[in-house]
C-alpha cells in the first residue's frame, strides 16, 4: 500500500486514485440494481443462499477446483482429493463469513485466524495462526515473491489497524485493500485465497454495500479468469498508482459480475425456473 504514503487516512488516498471513483459509481449501480428486483422484496434468503452457493463455487475455481456448480450443489462429501477439499473450504467459509461480521471491525486478526482454522479444518500446530519464519506455504496459483514472516506480520497488524480505525474510504477500496494485502503477504500456511476472497466478502457486507451478501464478487473473478486475476493482483503489488488503481477496477468488476449473477437469479426464481 505504498501509494497510500502516510496520510491519515490510506485508504481515502487510494479511493482518490484516477477511475476509481468510476469505478465506485458503477458498483453502486450494480448492486442498487439487485436489490430494486421484486424478487429481492419476497425471497432475498433464497438469493442469498444461492450467492453463496456460486461464490464459493468461483472462489474455489480460482484456487484451482474449477468444478460445474451442479457438482458442488450435489455433492456432500468434500474429503476426497485436493479438489474435493478445497472446493469443501470454499463452503465452509461462505457459511462462516455472516457469523464474523460484528467481531471483523473490533478484531480481524481474530476473524482471520478463525477464517484459516474453518479452511483447514484440523488441528495440526500451523492452522489457526500467521506463518512463522521457515515454514512453507501452500499456494501454487500466486506465484509472486513471498514476504518473509517478519514482513508479513507487520503488514498484518498494518492492515488490522486501518480497519479498526475506520475512515471515509469507499467499500470497494477497502475490500479490494484487505483483499489484495492478504494474497499479496499469504499470511498462512494453505488458503490464503479463500481466505483473501472470504475477507474481502465479509468488508463488502459489513459496510453496507451489499448487506445481504447477494453480490458474490467471487463469481466474477472466476468468470474474468484466473491470468486476468494474477496480472490485475501484480499490479496491486506494485504499489504504483496504476497498478493499485487496476486493481481496485478489477475488483470492482467482479463485484459488478457477482450482482448480474444475481439478478439473473432473481430473474429466474420470478419465471419460477428455479
Amino acid at each position: 500500500m505504498s501509494t497510500a504514503g502516510a496520510t491519515a487516512d490510506p485508504l481515502a488516498a487510494l479511493g482518490a486514485l484516477p477511475g476509481v471513483a468510476d469505478s465506485v459509481e458503477s458498483v453502486r449501480k450494480a448492486v442498487d440494481r439487485v436489490y430494486g428486483h421484486r424478487i429481492m422484496r419476497r425471497r432475498s434468503n433464497a438469493i442469498t443462499s444461492e450467492a453463496a452457493l456460486r461464490g464459493a463455487r468461483g472462489s474455489a475455481a480460482l484456487s484451482g477446483a474449477d468444478w460445474a456448480l451442479e457438482e458442488v450443489r450435489r455433492r456432500t462429501d468434500f474429503s476426497g482429493d485436493d479438489e474435493a477439499r478445497t472446493v469443501g473450504a470454499a463452503l465452509r467459509l461462505a457459511a462462516e463469513a455472516g457469523q464474523l461480521l460484528s467481531i471483523w471491525r473490533q478484531s480481524p486478526l481474530r476473524v482471520l485466524a478463525r477464517l484459516h482454522l474453518v479452511a483447514a479444518a484440523d488441528q495440526a500446530d500451523q492452522v489457526g495462526r500467521p506463518r512463522q519464519e521457515g515454514e512453507p506455504v501452500d499456494e501454487p496459483l500466486v506465484s509472486l515473491p513471498l514476504p518473509s514472516a517478519a514482513e508479513a506480520h507487520g503488514r498484518l497488524d498494518g492492515l488490522a489497524e486501518l480497519i479498526i480505525a475506520g475512515g471515509s474510504a469507499p467499500a470497494l477500496v477497502t475490500a479490494a485493500v484487505v483483499h489484495g494485502e492478504l494474497l499479496a503477504l499469504r499470511p498462512f500456511t494453505s488458503h490464503n485465497g479463500l481466505i483473501a476472497r472470504t475477507a474481502e466478502r465479509i468488508v463488502l457486507v459489513g459496510s453496507g454495500l451489499d448487506p445481504k451478501s447477494v453480490c458474490p464478487a467471487e463469481v466474477g473473478y472466476a468468470e474474468l479468469g484466473r491470468e486476468a486475476y494474477l496480472q490485475a493482483l501484480g499490479g496491486y503489488v506494485s504499489g504504483t498508482p496504476e497498478g493499485m488503481a487496476a486493481w481496485i477496477a478489477h475488483c470492482g468488476r467482479a463485484v459488478e459480475l457477482g450482482a448480474r449473477e444475481s439478478t439473473a437469479v432473481c430473474e429466474a426464481l420470478q419465471r419460477g425456473a428455479a
